[in-house]
């Protein structure tokens, strides 16, 4: 990728489990689904850019899933919306996953702890 990244454009910078990496450039406009399938339809090719991609390539593009910031990204969510700036290089990873995890798994297992931790939990004693 030359170092001149277009203004109205966000270079997205994607690394794989391996560690591998590779760059894309793409408007505010597209969405995590978009994404996905603009990288499975263009997989890096050892012979074309030198970064070995074919070895973890994918079947399908609803399997690709992007997290930004600790967050699987889901499909409709734009760059726009997440106020990537543009002209500038964001790195977001990239990992193949059948189904995001719940939403809410881990806040709701957390507030399962507080309530079964509380200082008036009922218990059960035999004698």
């Amino acid at each position: 990728m030359s170092n001149r990244i277009p203004a109205d454009k966000i270079n997205l910078r994607l690394i794989l489990v391996s560690g591998k990496t590779k760059e894309f450039l793409f408007s505010p406009n597209d969405s995590a689904a978009e994404i996905a399938q603009h990288v499975f339809d263009n997989w890096p090719d050892a012979c074309l850019s030198g970064a070995e991609w074919s070895e973890e390539v994918v079947s399908k593009a609803e399997i690709l899933r992007l997290i930004y910031q600790g967050r699987f990204l889901h499909g409709n969510v734009t760059l726009g919306a997440l106020q990537l700036p543009l002209g500038k290089t964001t790195v977001m990873h990239l990992v193949p996953r059948e189904n995001l995890p719940e939403p809410n798994s881990q806040d709701q297992r957390q507030k399962s702890k507080e309530r079964s931790s509380g200082c008036c939990s009922a218990s059960c004693s035999i004698l």
